[in-house]
């Protein structure tokens, strides 16, 4: 998933949110599980204070230890679990306490001047006498109506550990959920992104098949929300089409047009003897070069690029490369050719086939021996792929002056090898219709090297 991808936007945002929201929810929850717990643990204390006043208070001048305990850990020594009466002012009354609080004392929190709640309790965090911390709750009341006897402190305490104990299971077990949550949602989320981004890389393929002429439109059944830009694509590459066949029509026209007036001028000319009628039919046969030379630089240009458009390089190579040592088979020159079966040019045979006969053609011509033809392409969509050809010979080669002077048209560095010196420009002028290149170097077989780029499909 690459970071400039819309599918690596999607799955970013998503789990950029699973991962802000989690957290927050985590904290929420655990701040309302803590009051509720709190609140739970405070009422706990506060219906046990209330019992043991109850029971403690019943009759006479004095209390009385209570009968029912309500809470086994009140006999358990240093259990955190306490309850003690003690009178508020002197000593002289008795002190009750719980078996787990022994001989010890827990001080009172109207000692501190702690403010009772709406309900008559005080509440106050302390350490008990083993050193825990512990929560108590006090009550103050009397066995006889107030203001008539002595008034006690109602104590009933709890472990705070025992809170925070339970807390921490909370959080451990809570931090596990949505640990298992965020990783189960950031995985739905990257599904949810490949499943819905699907249908691009679909379309994707589609349009690498028709670029490649191996489809003429965009087929399949589409997504509502990309069905619109499937109609539209298939109705652009018509479009597309229909301009290219007038185009090839216009010019067919044009050369029929032209060809037959200069044919006629010819043939009349070489009928009249006299030097007008020679020179004539020199300057007819010039313009018919010419014409012939641009209506096909027209052709090519209405050709090139379009899409579609796309032929194997193998077999063009396969064939010139027999024809070529056939029509040199004196000089007995050897053509080796290396192309993979799947490489393919986006544009026409005919053109593929003028461009590589002319450049192998003159390899054949200047070589002694030998002459290789290394064809490779890259494998990228996003730009697409580009062609790679290498033709090198073991010939005598050029000198960087002649290499910059030999793609001008009709120049001829040897005047005793056949030709026109048209062929390399008009191989210049197709490589450069479909935006490719030629460059000329130094082989390693030690003759010239022609390097050409052009368009893959």
């Amino acid at each position: 998933m690459k970071l400039k991808s819309l599918a690596f936007r999607l799955f970013a945002t998503s789990a950029a949110w699973v991962l802000l929201v989690l957290p927050i929810a985590g904290i929420i929850i655990y701040q309302l599980y803590r009051d509720d717990l709190q609140t739970s643990f405070d009422a706990r204390l506060e219906k046990l204070v209330n019992s043991i006043a109850v029971d403690s208070m019943g009759s006479g001048s004095d209390p009385i230890a209570p009968k029912n305990r309500y809470e086994p850990l009140f006999e358990d020594p240093s259990s955190g679990w306490y309850w003690q009466i003690k009178p508020v002012e002197g000593d002289s009354a008795p002190t009750l306490r719980s078996v787990s609080l022994g001989d010890t004392s827990i001080e009172l929190p109207i000692k501190h001047d702690i403010k009772p709640d709406g309900n008559g309790a005080r509440w106050m965090n302390s350490t008990g006498p083993a050193g825990e911390g512990i929560r108590m709750v006090e009550v103050i009341d009397s066995p006889l109506p107030m203001g008539q006897g002595q008034r006690y402190s109602i104590i009933v305490a709890g472990p705070i550990d025992w809170l925070e104990s339970r807390l921490a299971n909370f959080l451990t077990r809570l931090a596990i959920a949505l640990f298992l949550t965020g990783v189960g949602l950031v995985t739905v989320t990257l599904f949810q992104v490949r499943f819905g981004l699907l249908p691009l890389r679909r379309i994707e393929q589609a349009l690498s098949d028709i670029r490649s002429g191996r489809a003429v439109k965009l087929d399949g059944e589409l997504p509502a929300e990309i069905e619109p830009l499937q109609v539209e694509l298939n109705a652009l590459l018509a479009s597309n089409q229909e301009i290219i066949d007038r185009a090839r029509t216009q010019v067919g026209n044009l050369a029929h047009a032209l060809k037959t007036p200069l044919a006629v001028i010819t043939n009349e000319a070489r009928e009249d003897r006299s030097a007008l009628g020679t020179k004539v039919a020199e300057q007819a046969e010039i313009m018919r070069d010419q014409v012939n030379h641009y209506l096909d630089r027209a052709r090519v240009a209405a050709g090139a690029g379009v899409i579609g458009r796309s032929t194997p390089v193998k077999p063009v190579l396969e064939p010139l490369k027999r024809a070529l040592e056939r029509i040199h088979r004196e000089r007995n020159i050897s053509i080796t050719v290396d192309c993979p079966a799947d490489i393919r040019f986006a544009g026409e045979r005919q053109d593929l086939e003028e461009i590589l006969g002319n450049i192998c053609d003159n390899a054949c011509k200047w070589a002694k021996e030998n002459v290789s033809i290394t064809v490779s392409a890259s494998t990228s969509r996003r730009p697409p792929g580009r062609l790679a050809i290498l033709i090198d010979d073991d010939g005598p080669g050029l000198s960087d002056d002649q290499r910059a002077r030999i793609g001008k048209r009709g120049v001829r560095l040897d005047e005793t090898k056949p030709g026109s010196g048209l062929g390399l420009s008009i191989v210049t002028d197709l490589v450069q219709s479909y935006r490719g290149r030629l460059d000329l170097a130094k082989s390693d077989l030690g003759g010239l090297r022609v390097q050409l780029d052009l368009p893959a499909a």
